[in-house]
């Protein structure tokens, strides 16, 4: 009976520890931008810290679905004028990389104001790259605060 106990308080544990790498929603098929890429897991939904409720809101993206660059995801109106919002790519808890897309510069909605960016194991998009490895690390992308890039060996 203790096995089976550690077993399920196990299993809750990494369920608990599962979820709150993906706290923003659950694992999606990867982008168009993403589909065939090394290391690519899946989209996320996403839901910026400025989030409008039931309103579409437009982006652009710095740098398309580009996992060795740091991009800022750019707030605008439907024409594409900057309107000041923006949100950096992210290193999540678990080492997997958020990656914005769909392409650089490309203007697109988001639905009830929630991305779906793409997610990355850097490691794997590193050897896909043909170098020996790599992890996600905290990078800058003007004019975002912080972002996040894969950072290859």
């Amino acid at each position: 009976m203790k096995q089976i106990n550690a077993l399920i308080l196990l299993m809750s544990c990494t369920f608990w520890f599962a979820n709150q790498a993906f706290a923003h929603g659950e694992i999606g098929q990867p982008s168009e931008g993403a589909k065939g890429m090394a290391g690519a897991m899946g989209t996320i939904e996403f839901k910026p810290s400025d989030w409008t409720q039931g309103q579409k809101s437009w982006w652009k993206d710095s740098d398309g679905v580009a996992p060795g660059i740091a991009g800022c995801h750019l707030g605008t109106d439907d024409k594409g004028k900057p309107n000041g919002r923006m949100f950096g790519e992210a290193c999540l808890a678990d080492g997997l990389l958020v990656e914005s897309n769909p392409g650089k510069e490309i203007l697109h909605g988001h639905s009830d104001d929630l991305g779906h960016p793409d997610t990355f194991d850097c490691n794997a998009w590193c050897i896909g790259e043909g170098k020996a490895g790599g992890m996600c690390e905290v990078a800058a992308a003007p004019p975002c605060e912080q972002s996040a890039r894969c950072a290859c060996q």
